[in-house]
């Protein structure tokens, strides 16, 4: 784990508000039919809607959320779906914890 990208990562309003979301998928977006948010994720367009932004500066987003390992994805498709990485994000709440 790199703290720092980590930190990076979490540094912005947006893609805190994205990793909130997908910690509930199916109370805050529209899904895609045939697809089990909660197991596969969601799209980029979905997350593109939600935020009121360009698809090109979501998928940026999703993809610093992705090198900094806090989600994962999972191609379906024509689709990439994304989701939380719920085992990095809990290392990263035992490091904070150990850390402070």
């Amino acid at each position: 784990m790199d703290p720092i990208e980590l930190f990076k990562a979490l540094s912005n309003e947006s893609r805190l508000q994205i990793l909130q979301w997908l910690k509930e998928p199916e109370k805050h977006f529209v899904p895609h039919e045939g697809v089990d948010m909660r197991t596969i994720g969601v799209c980029v367009s979905q997350v593109t809607d939600k935020l009121n932004m360009t698809q090109s500066t979501a998928s940026q987003y999703l993809s610093i959320l992705q090198r900094a390992g806090l989600i994962r994805t999972e191609r379906i498709g024509k689709y990439t779906y994304y989701k939380r990485d719920e085992e990095k994000i809990s290392e990263l709440a035992a490091y904070l914890n150990q850390q402070l």
